[in-house]
């Protein structure tokens, strides 16, 4: 029988385990008189829900489109124009970056209204329309910042435990946070050491396979018992690998996610730089970088669609390209 008081107390001692760590379906609408915005942001909305984009990504879609008609007192799409769209920007009081993001969702609209034929012109003339922005360089996890915070974590604290675990999860095979929330038991191949990721928990709705090395191995062995003990204690019937302390799954949605919070505050606590679910992914794809892997290689694993999001994403100084090339000239 579980004792009250160790229900988050784990039973193994782990401080041993870092001493050795290194297109859419269309949809036919009557155009008479010209297409109501509204109707044609509920259309496309369908669209994207039937294309199984992502509910944020929607719901984004129709607050800017809706907000955009609104400031320019627009109703049909066929009243919009270049002229509109930069009075609508111009009309913003947020920064460039905020622009800039409303204005790729607006484009993005646009774009699958043309596609549909709702748009009755030769050319998409939004695609022209920019938002400087000043780019700023990405910072990325580096192994003294994960060292540092394995260092201060109590690893036998169950919460301790279990945002140490999702920290190095990230860096060590650069799944996001959104798919680390999503980890469930079947997910996890002990046997042979990889994570076999399905469509349902990824960005990209591929699967992906990744492997992981001896000391995940023993942390996720170790907080899936511990896992086990407080759903039987808590009555809780699901099988994440992520819970909280009273057996519930640590995101409730797009910013309410509780390992998340903890490691911005983990970061404050004890100056551990860069500590956040970006800066861990972009820290597991320079470390391959930095150990000779492909860009391809890193491109697949990072689950993207192209190579030009992966350079992008690696942030790769033009000069370092330069002098990697000379070795084989």
């Amino acid at each position: 029988m579980v004792k009250k008081k160790d229900w988050l107390t784990v039973m193994d001692n782990l401080r041993d385990v870092f001493t050795d760590l290194p297109t859419p379906r269309q949809i036919s609408i009557p155009v008479s008189g010209g297409l109501p915005i509204d109707k044609a942001v509920e259309v496309v909305s369908r669209q994207m829900e039937i294309s199984g984009n992502r509910e944020r990504t929607i719901r984004d879609y129709r607050i800017h489109v809706r907000k955009f008609a609104k400031l320019t007192g627009l109703t049909y799409l066929h009243e919009i124009n270049t002229e509109k769209i930069y009075e609508w920007l111009s009309k913003m009081d947020v920064g460039n970056q905020t622009k800039l993001t409303r204005l790729k969702c607006l484009k993005a609209f646009l774009s699958r209204c043309f596609d549909n034929g709702w748009i009755e012109t030769k050319e998409r003339y939004w695609k022209n329309i920019k938002v400087k922005v000043d780019k700023n360089v990405p910072k990325w996890t580096t192994e003294e910042d994960i060292l540092l915070l394995l260092s201060v974590l109590d690893l036998n604290d169950f919460v301790q435990l279990r945002d140490a675990t999702a920290a190095l999860l990230m860096y060590k095979t650069g799944i996001r946070i959104n798919t680390v929330v999503q980890l469930e038991n079947k997910h996890i191949d002990f046997d042979n050491k990889l994570l076999r990721l399905d469509g349902a928990i990824m960005k990209n709705h591929d699967t992906l396979i990744l492997p992981f090395d001896d000391t995940l191995h023993r942390l996720l062995s170790v907080l899936v018992k511990h896992n086990d003990v407080i759903r039987h204690v808590k009555r809780k019937q699901n099988n994440y690998v992520f819970i909280t302390r009273f057996g519930n799954i640590t995101s409730s949605g797009p910013t309410n996610n509780i390992i998340s919070k903890r490691l911005t505050t983990y970061s404050k606590i004890y100056g551990v730089k860069n500590l956040n679910g970006h800066a861990l992914r972009r820290g597991f794809a320079r470390s391959l970088l930095d150990k000779g892997a492909h860009v391809f290689e890193i491109s697949k694993a990072l689950g993207h669609c192209n190579l030009a999001v992966t350079t992008q994403y690696l942030n790769i100084d033009k000069e370092e390209v330069a002098e990697n090339l000379r070795k084989y000239l």
